[in-house]
C-alpha cells in the first residue's frame, strides 16, 4: 500500500471514532472540512518512510503517531488562516474553515484537532508503553513552546525575529518531530534521523516563501503576497529569488546526505530529490514571475 493510502485510511479511522451520532453535527463537518481532502501528507509520509527504515515492526503505532502529526498541523492551518492571523478566505483550493463555518467553530475544531491527535497516539501507544513517552515528548516539542509550531505562529506577534529562528519552529519542528516520531514508533534511536528533518523543514519554509511570491492563489489554493502583506519574516525578500533558490537547493541537498545508513538509503534519497524538483523546479531561477501571471503554473504546477 502506498504511504498516502495508508495514512488516508488511518485518518479516516480516527475521524470515525470521533463522528458520533451524540457529537454536534456542524463541528463534526468543520473537522472533516479541515482534514479532508488534505494536501500532499508529507509529514506524515516522511514519519512512515522513517519508521520503515528503521525496520518498522508495530505499524498500528507508526499509523497513530503519523496520524496525530498530520491533524497538529491540520489544527495549526486552522488557526492560522484565522481573522487574528492571515484572515485567509481559502486553504487547499477550498473555503477556509472560519470561512466556511464561522469563527468560533474553526477556533473549536482547530482546538478538537489537537486532542484528537493525542487521542490517536495514546489510543494505540497504551499497547507500546516503553514507546509511549518519548513519541509523546517528541510531539509536544514539535508543537509546543518554546520552540514549536505554537511558538513559530506567535513569532509573528513580536518586534524582531530571526529568519533562522522563525523557520525553524514555523515549520522545521513538525518535520524534526516526523522523522524522530518514526525512528521511536519502530524502537529506533531518532538522533540519526533529526538532521534530515532539521533541512527538510526549512527548506520547505524556503519552498513557501518562494511560492507565496511567484505563484497567484490558483495555483497555491490558499492566499498569495500573504508574507509581504503580513510583514513576516521570508527567505524571498531577505535573499531574493535567486539566493532563496539557491539556498532551498541546499538544503535539500543537506538533506540526502543527511539519510542515515539503512536498507532504504537510496529510495529515500531518490524520494528527497524528487520532493526537490516538486516543490521548486529546476528551472525557477530563470523565471521572473508575477502573481497570477499564466507562467507560474507551468513553472510550479503542483500544491504542496
Amino acid at each position: 500500500m502506498q504511504l498516502i493510502s495508508r495514512i488516508q485510511q488511518a485518518l479516516e479511522h480516527q475521524m470515525a471514532l470521533t463522528d458520533r451520532p451524540d457529537a454536534p453535527p456542524r463541528l463534526m463537518r468543520a473537522l472533516r472540512h479541515a482534514v479532508f481532502p488534505g494536501g500532499a501528507r508529507i509529514r506524515p509520509q516522511l514519519c512512515l518512510a522513517v519508521a520503515a527504515a528503521c525496520g518498522e515492526d508495530a505499524p498500528e503505532l507508526s499509523d497513530a503517531v503519523a496520524v496525530a502529526i498530520e491533524l497538529l498541523h491540520c489544527a495549526s492551518l486552522v488557526h492560522d488562516d484565522m481573522p487574528c492571523f492571515d484572515d485567509a478566505d481559502a486553504r487547499r483550493g477550498l473555503p477556509s474553515v472560519h470561512r466556511q463555518y464561522g469563527e468560533p467553530l474553526a477556533l473549536l475544531a482547530g482546538d478538537a484537532l489537537i486532542v484528537m491527535a493525542y487521542q490517536s497516539l495514546a489510543r494505540v501507544g497504551a499497547r507500546h508503553p516503553t514507546r509511549l513517552a518519548g513519541l509523546l515528548q517528541t510531539l509536544c516539542d514539535g508543537v509546543g513552546a518554546p520552540s514549536g509550531i505554537v511558538a513559530g505562529q506567535a513569532w509573528e506577534c513580536e518586534s524582531h525575529v530571526t529568519l533562522g529562528q522563525y523557520q525553524r519552529a514555523k515549520t522545521g519542528a513538525l518535520f524534526v518531530a516526523s522523522t524522530r516520531a518514526g525512528a521511536l514508533a519502530a524502537g529506533a534511536d531518532p538522533t540519526p534521523w533529526q538532521a534530515l528533518g532539521e533541512h527538510l523543514g526549512e527548506a520547505y519554509q524556503v519552498a513557501d516563501d518562494i511560492r507565496d511570491v511567484m505563484l497567484s492563489a490558483d495555483v497555491l489554493g490558499k492566499p498569495a503576497g500573504q508574507d509581504l502583506q503580513h510583514g513576516r519574516p521570508s527567505a524571498a525578500a531577505s535573499m531574493g529569488i535567486d539566493g532563496a533558490v539557491a539556498h532551498f537547493r541546499a538544503l535539500m541537498d543537506a538533506a540526502v546526505i543527511s539519510i542515515p545508513d539503512c536498507p532504504s538509503r537510496t529510495g529515500l534519497q531518490h524520494i528527497v530529490r524528487l520532493e526537490s524538483e516538486r516543490l521548486i523546479p529546476s528551472d525557477t531561477s530563470d523565471k521572473r514571475l508575477a502573481i497570477g501571471a499564466d507562467t507560474a503554473v507551468r513553472v510550479m504546477p503542483l500544491v504542496a
